[in-house]
């Protein structure tokens, strides 16, 4: 079984339980960045055990939280020596906003793994949009790269779109899926 980690940040709690939905669906581990933009001991050996890392980040101002970027930037050492070369790579952002930019997060993102030679697995899904589709079709936002999700400034975490969510669960289970595929 390959060994799967979520790692992210989240700001007020949306991301997090975004993060869930996905480390659900993949059968992984979750890994948060801190309000200072650190891991917990021990998180950077749980990143160069991993097969797969998931990245996830709310999107703030067209962009990855400062925290996530810190943890990026960290990740420099790694890059230093290739240790998370051929590993496989996803992400997933969150945004107040229907669009709210971001397409560029999750671009962000996967430069960051192609920086590190990893390999991207996108989303997998198609989109709902069609007239009847509604927020809690899966994919209802038509994301490709990665997984987008959306919730409104006012509202709470627990208050994401059925859709998101489970649109998280599946594109857990494909990043687990295609681990497993070639773990073999």
């Amino acid at each position: 079984m390959a060994q799967i980690v979520v790692v992210f940040h989240s700001g007020y709690g949306h991301t997090q339980r975004v993060a869930q939905h996905v480390a659900e669906g993949a059968g992984a581990s979750l890994l948060a960045i801190d309000a200072e933009g650190e891991l917990p001991e021990g998180g950077w050996d749980q990143l160069a055990a991993a097969d797969a890392i998931i990245l996830g980040t709310p999107t703030y101002m067209a962009g990855p939280s400062w925290q996530f970027k810190k943890f990026a930037d960290a990740s420099s050492k790694v890059w230093f020596s290739r240790g998370w070369q051929d590993k496989l790579f996803a992400g997933f952002t969150n945004s107040a906003s229907l669009n709210g930019d971001k397409v560029l997060t999750l671009a962000y993102l996967q430069t960051l793994a192609s920086q590190h030679g990893g390999l991207w697995i996108s989303l997998g899904q198609l989109p709902s949009n069609h007239k009847a589709a509604t927020r809690n079709d899966a994919n209802n936002l038509g994301g490709s790269v990665g997984l987008l999700v959306q919730s409104p400034s006012d509202a709470s975490a627990a208050e994401i779109p059925q859709g998101d969510l489970d649109t998280a669960r599946l594109f857990g289970q494909r990043v687990a899926a295609i681990a497993a595929r070639l773990a073999r």
